[in-house]
């Protein structure tokens, strides 16, 4: 019985084996960290793209500054000043991103 379960759990390690050595070897968070204020989100509540970014950052490990730019004065007279016609707008240091494009996002979120 016990050679049994021994095989069992061997098998399933070598079938899992990509999902387990990933979770030991994936980096965690972007290469750069980033300082309060320079990854800014201009969004709303209902913006299914908005709520994509915010998932990202949080799997990246990026602390950003949200703005909800229908219940912020400030957060809607930033978007209209950077041109904002949509959302999510995603400023990223000296990058603007508009709309959620998760290559654009990594891009910045490396290069800084």
């Amino acid at each position: 019985m016990k050679k049994i379960f021994f095989a069992l759990v061997v098998v399933f390690v070598a079938m899992n084996w990509s999902t387990l050595t990933a979770r030991w070897t994936k980096p965690t968070g972007p290469a750069i960290k980033f300082a309060e204020g320079e990854v800014v989100l201009y969004s709303t509540a209902w913006c299914g793209y908005c709520k994509a970014t915010r998932e990202l950052f949080a799997r990246e490990g990026v602390s950003f500054v949200e703005h909800d730019i229908e219940t912020s004065e400030h957060g809607k007279k930033m978007h209209k000043a950077l041109n904002g016609n949509g959302v999510p707008l995603i400023e990223i240091r000296n990058h603007l991103i508009r709309g959620f494009d998760q290559g654009a996002i990594m891009r910045a979120l490396r290069e800084g």
